[in-house]
């Protein structure tokens, strides 16, 4: 017998194993299906890797998963001959966490943001779930194609130590829960059974349970007397969901799988089943959550979507399989045309990948647009939760640029909400509105109050309100829709003359009385702004900063700065309102003594209005109170 060696887990892992021991309680059954996932993911490495070298599947019988329970002993064991660790693999994959997610998770859990124990498996944690219900946790295991080395048992009640040790084993891993007291339920073969066919009815692989003993007549011989061989019944499935024909499968069917595949509690809001047959043959079966996935905002996570190579796992990457922008998606592709040794390397410059990412992606928007144009509640859903990722498909994907932006919703100067289509705006554009009048902001309250709408509202011009920050973006890469321009209101050029006269009548003003105010403003301002001018757009507000033609808005300069990216020298106009009465004021006081003070004060305060921030607000302060002292 070889001696047991006692190791100390690594800080990570030992944090994670209080969390699990202490704090996760809620749905505890998860633990059965991250030890069943974790066993079919062993399965699909061992039959991937048996395609390029057949000894390793030797002496190993059929693929499958063994489960068993003891309720005298308090024991769930859960067995696989799949592809096995070794002694390397034991230590770096279970005595240190090397999950990318595992900090993540652990933030998670200790900021007190959830305690929910499903979420293990997204952060790919699972075998600590085994925690959950047991004091002990004994795994044996032995690597695949090693059949001269010996395996390995490693064993650990979960606080700072394991211990392991080499032992005789078969192929694949063994895992045996010491149950605990609370948990005795989970020694029940009828409760595991139920635990699989919710979770895990849908893995490829049988997962076997012992069949219950035949109860014998009265002066016979015990069943275990007539054969000591114990049978086994098949408890799940074990077929590939989306190779079964739509017509036969259940919605209760897809939602299982899909609760399986991504580890949500929630039914999925669309799913997409569609077998394509031609040039490249590939089928998919792709869901849209309920709820926003943890990684969404992590565009270099992407493990929504499962590569098979004819019902063959392959790899859990939908890097190359969809656009950054359908990052929301959830499900599996099944191709018939690529090879089994396909690698991320081969994926990268595959034509066939390449149109079963085009296929897939056309398929999902008529997804959406079905969606929006059946269920606009739904669709709402949707757009609350994955509205701003869409956007991003307009930035990126040109050739679909037209169907998302179709898809797109906003509030307006009219609706408060982000309900409106640019079908629906364009539809109701005013008799002689050329032009898609859109303002970009920090947010849609701050859009909203922008003094850039004065005019617009006057002559009641709907407006699009702007607040997410790929908006600046999208309207960059959005020239048009439906042949009408998209047009900045903070735009210096901003046409009125076509949209008609204000519902309100202005009075007039002499330009040329003005022009010794515009003079000395612009004299002081000379470093700061382009130009100051008398302003059109402005009923209310006394002054504004607009771009020029080619300049940048000021909401999309301080995206930049706030980015730590180099801005441009990036000088704007500023206009002033002259019915406003504090232009008034200015006019009469415009002199030497006072003219500075007041063109800094109508720069900062269009600059506030914006939602600018000042370089100087104690300077600002000061001008402030000169100024209202003076007068």
């Amino acid at each position: 017998m070889s001696q047991v060696e006692t190791l100390s887990f690594a800080t990570e892992t030992r944090q994670l194993l209080k969390l699990m021991i202490h704090s996760l309680y809620s749905n505890r059954e998860i633990f059965l299906r991250e030890l069943v996932s974790n066993a079919s993911d062993a399965l699909d490495k061992l039959r991937f890797e048996g395609y390029s070298d057949a000894a390793l599947m030797d002496g190993g019988g059929e693929l499958g998963i063994e489960i068993e329970c003891d309720p005298e002993a308090h024991t769930v064991t859960v067995r696989d001959n799949g592809i096995g660790m070794s002694r390397e693999e034991v230590i770096a994959n279970i005595g240190t966490i090397a999950h990318s997610g595992t900090a993540e998770f652990l933030q998670t859990q200790q900021a007190g943001q959830t305690q929910d124990a499903r979420l293990i498996g997204q952060f790919g944690v699972g075998f600590y779930s085994a925690f959950i219900v047991a004091d002990t946790v004994t795994l044996t295991t032995r690597r695949a194609g090693r059949p001269d080395e010996e395996g390995v048992r490693w064993q650990s009640a979960g606080e700072g130590e394991y211990s392991i040790e080499t032992v005789s084993a078969p192929r694949g891993t063994q895992i045996v829960l010491h149950l605990r007291d609370d948990a005795h339920e989970f020694a029940d073969a009828w409760r595991l059974k139920s635990i699989i066919r919710t979770y895990s009815d849908h893995i490829t692989f049988p997962v076997r349970m012992p069949a219950a003993k035949p109860v014998a007549d009265e002066g016979e011989p015990e069943a275990a007397d007539i054969d000591a061989t114990p049978a086994w019944d098949t408890v799940n499935q074990a077929t590939a969901l989306w190779a079964r024909p739509r017509t036969e499968i259940t919605q209760d069917e897809y939602d299982a799988f899909y609760k399986q595949l991504s580890y949500d509690m929630q039914a999925p809001l669309a799913q997409l089943h569609s077998r394509v047959e031609g040039s490249h043959e590939y089928t998919a079966l792709l869901f849209v959550p309920a709820a926003e996935p943890f990684d969404l905002w992590d565009r270099d996570r992407r493990h929504g979507v499962r590569l098979y190579v004819k019902r063959v796992f392959i790899m859990d990457d939908a890097a190359h399989l969809l656009p950054t922008y359908l990052r929301f998606v959830r499900g599996v592709i099944d191709a018939d045309d690529l090879p089994l040794n396909v690698s991320r390397e081969i994926l990268q410059g595959s034509k066939v990948v390449d149109s079963i990412r085009a296929g897939c992606t056309r398929r999902i928007l008529g997804l959406l647009e079905d969606m929006a144009r059946d269920d606009a509640d739904k669709y709402q859903r949707f757009w609350g939760l994955f509205g701003r990722v869409l956007k991003e498909g307009v930035v990126e994907d040109h050739a679909n640029r037209d169907r998302i932006a179709g898809l797109l919703r906003f509030a307006t100067t009219r609706e408060a909400t982000p309900t409106v289509s640019l079908a629906d705006y364009v539809a109701r554009m005013k008799d002689g509105q050329k032009a898609i009048y859109y303002i970009t902001a920090d947010s849609v309250a701050a859009a909203a109050a922008s003094p850039h709408l004065e005019a617009l509202r006057a002559r009641g011009v709907e407006v699009l309100l702007l607040g997410d920050r790929i908006d600046e973006w999208l309207v960059g890469s959005l020239p048009a829709f439906d042949g009408k321009p998209l047009q900045s209101a903070a735009q210096a050029d901003l046409n009125l003359d076509e949209l008609g006269p204000a519902e309100t009548e202005l009075p007039p003003v002499a330009d040329a009385d003005w022009q010794p105010t515009l003079s000395a403003l612009q004299t002081a301002l000379k470093d700061t702004v382009e130009s100051v001018r008398l302003s059109d757009r402005l009923t209310e507000s006394p002054v504004c900063l607009v771009a020029g033609k080619e300049g940048l808005s000021g909401n999309l300069e301080r995206l930049l700065k706030s980015a730590g990216q180099a801005v441009p020298d990036n000088k704007r106009v500023l206009e002033i309102n002259p019915r406003h009465p504090l232009l008034a004021r200015v006019k009469a006081g415009a002199d030497a003594e006072h003219i500075d003070d007041w063109a800094r004060l109508l720069y900062e305060q269009a600059l506030l209005a914006e939602g600018g921030q000042l370089e100087a607000p104690a300077q600002f302060v000061q001008r402030l109170n000169r100024l209202l002292l003076g007068g």
